[in-house]
C-alpha cells in the first residue's frame, strides 16, 4: 500500500545516524540520535511558530532522514507543539517513539508553573493524548519543578503513584524523570520501572558524570537536554577552536563529545531550520581524536 500524502515512512535505506548506534528505550530500540521539538514553538516555547510550515517540515525531514525518538511535551506552546506533530506525521510510522513530559504547565502570560496534582498529571496525559492523536504514550517523563534553577529535593512518591495508575490504565507504556537528581531517581525505582531520565548536561554542565555512568550499567537511557546551553548558550573558546579544526561547528562536536561519552546517552537536539537538523545529524560522522576529546574533557574543569 503506498502511504498517503502527509504520511511519512522512516527511511530504513538510510543508515548514517545509524551510526551512533542504538539503545534501548522502555520496549523499543532507538537510534541515539533523535530530535527534539521544543523549539517549533513560538518564541520562548510559547504560542504558535512563526512559520508553521516550516516547523511541519523539519518533523518530516527528520523521520525522512531516520530519527526515530521525538521528544516532546503538551506544555510546550501549550498544545502547540503537539499538534504540529500530528500535523506533520500522523498516521506515525511503526517505530517512531514519542516521549513527552508532564508536570508543569504555562499561565497565561507563559510563565512555566509547577503542575503535580493528582488531577493536573491526569490531565496533561489525556491533553497529550488528544494533541498528539494517539491512544497511549509510548514514554511519559514526569518533570519536576521543586527548584526555580534545576534539580532540588522533594518525594516524587505522589506523583509517580498517579503515572503508575496511568499506565495500568494502559494509557502510558513506560515512565521516565526530567529534572531530578540521583536521590530521586533511586527513589523513584523503587516505585516503579524507569526507562530514562532527562536531565541538563553537557561539555561544561557536567553534574550528572556519575548518575550516566550508574544508569548505564542498569540499561536506562539517560537523555540531555541543553547539549549547548540552552536558552543562554555556553561560550567557551575551547569548543570553538576544536570545531575549527575539526572543520565543524560547535553544536556537532558538542554532539559528537555527548555520542562519545557514554552509550546509554541519548541525543534530542532541537532546531526549527532543516538546515540546522541536517547539521546536527551529521555530528554522528564526526571523529574525536584522543588528543581533540582530551581537550574537550578539560572544558568543564577549566570552567569551574
Amino acid at each position: 500500500m503506498m502511504p498517503s500524502e502527509n504520511q511519512v515512512q522512516l527511511c530504513a535505506t538510510d543508515t548514517s545516524i545509524e551510526k551512533a548506534g542504538l539503545f534501548r528505550l522502555g520496549s523499543h530500540t532507538v537510534k541515539r540520535l533523535g530530535y527534539g521539538a521544543m523549539q517549533l514553538a513560538g518564541p520562548g516555547v510559547f504560542g504558535p511558530p512563526k512559520d508553521r510550515d516550516a516547523a511541519v517540515a523539519v518533523l518530516r525531514e527528520a523521520v525522512a532522514r531516520g530519527v526515530d525518538h521525538i521528544d516532546t511535551s503538551d506544555f510546550y506552546g501549550p498544545h502547540v507543539t503537539n499538534q504540529i506533530i500530528r500535523e506533520a506525521l500522523a498516521p506515525y510510522p511503526a517505530g517512531l517513539t514519542l516521549v513527552t513530559k508532564v508536570g508543569a504547565r504555562r499561565d497565561e502570560k507563559g510563565a512555566w508553573l509547577p503542575a503535580f496534582s493528582r488531577e493536573e498529571l491526569i490531565q496533561a496525559v489525556h491533553d497529550n493524548l488528544r494533541n498528539l492523536g494517539i491512544e497511549v504514550l509510548d514514554v511519559v517523563n514526569l518533570r519536576l519543578m521543586f527548584g526555580a534553577h534545576g534539580p532540588a529535593e522533594g518525594s516524587l512518591e505522589a506523583p509517580l503513584t498517579v503515572l503508575a495508575e496511568l499506565q495500568q490504565q494502559g494509557l502510558i507504556r513506560h515512565i521516565g524523570l526530567s529534572n531530578v537528581t540521583p536521590t530521586q531517581v533511586r527513589e523513584a525505582r523503587r516505585l516503579c520501572e524507569i526507562v530514562c531520565v532527562q536531565n541538563h548536561y553537557n561539555l561544561v554542565h557536567r553534574a550528572d558524570d556519575e548518575l550516566i555512568d550508574d544508569l548505564g550499567d542498569d540499561g536506562i537511557a539517560y537523555v540531555p537536554f541543553f547539549p549547548l546551553g540552552g536558552f543562554s548558550p555556553l561560550q567557551s573558546s575551547v569548543l570553538t577552536e576544536m570545531a575549527g579544526l575539526l572543520g565543524a561547528t560547535p553544536m556537532q562536536v558538542a554532539i559528537a563529545w555527548l555520542l562519545h561519552r557514554a552509550p546509554n546517552i541519548l541525543l534530542i537536539p532541537g532546531t526549527s531550520s532543516v538546515a540546522h537538523l541536517r547539521e546536527n545529524l551529521a555530528a554522528v560522522a564526526l571523529e574525536l581524536p584522543d588528543d581533540i576529546r582530551t581537550t574537550l574533557d578539560q572544558i568543564a574543569t577549566d570552567s569551574a
